[in-house]
């Protein structure tokens, strides 16, 4: 069985889903959000995320992706997560094994494939 693919926002996302896209992507987002066209044909940009359970698209511009690390007090000014904050995310996730690069070739995404949550 495949995993749904989830578009949202990223200020939506539940706070466990959250702290481990910031493990992931310690050094920010801007440089990881890929192009696709969205259910609407409309040329989207996004950062891929998968847990054990979905395969996210979070919706954000470069322009928001820099927003948000520069206004999260969990990272440093020059946009690097902070040390014990990356501490106590990794010791709360140490024993998951579900923080992995999302495998999404945005390609190949159907309107069956996406589920767009607003909530």
């Amino acid at each position: 069985m495949s995993k749904p693919r989830v578009i949202k926002n990223y200020e939506k996302l539940e706070d466990e889903v959250l702290e481990q896209i910031k493990l992931f992507y310690p050094e920010g987002f801007a440089k990881s959000l890929i192009r696709f066209t969205d259910v609407n044909g409309r040329l989207t940009s996004a950062l891929p995320f998968e847990t054990e359970e979905k395969h996210y698209l979070i919706r954000m511009t470069k322009t928001e992706a820099l927003e948000i690390i520069d206004d999260d007090d969990d990272y440093d000014d020059d946009g690097i997560l902070l040390d014990d904050v990356r501490d106590e995310y990794a010791d709360k996730y140490d024993d998951d094994d579900d923080i992995e690069e999302a495998d999404i070739d945005p390609d190949e995404l159907s309107d069956e494939d996406l589920i767009d949550d607003e909530d």
